[in-house]
């Protein structure tokens, strides 16, 4: 699987990559990466159509578990991606800002 770092997703996200957040609503109006896109693990496979093929896409969710599993399900349907090692809790940790509600 692919996996990249918390500082190399940083500095992508720095430079307005593509973030889906696969956790559950709940989670992520609790704080998620500010610009991530919520597509819940559940659905993912059913809005694929949603997520661009022209770019890399960041996968995220609370330590990492879940979006790696998502990550291939996104590279067997074409799509460029990439999971967030240790998830949004990494990304807190290391003192990156979150956004909270649905937005």
């Amino acid at each position: 699987m692919r996996e990249v770092p918390l500082a190399a997703f940083a500095a992508a996200h720095r430079e307005g990559a593509f973030v889906v957040d696969v956790r559950e609503p709940g989670e992520f109006v609790g704080g998620h990466v500010p610009g991530a896109t919520l597509v819940p693990m559940s659905q993912l496979s059913s809005r694929l159509p949603e997520l661009p093929k022209d770019k890399p896409v960041y996968v995220i969710c609370a330590s990492g578990n879940r979006s790696l599993s998502m990550t291939g399900l996104l590279i067997r349907a074409g799509h460029e991606a990439y999971s967030v090692a240790g998830g949004t809790e990494a990304w807190a940790r290391a003192g990156h800002p979150t956004a909270r509600g649905l937005a």
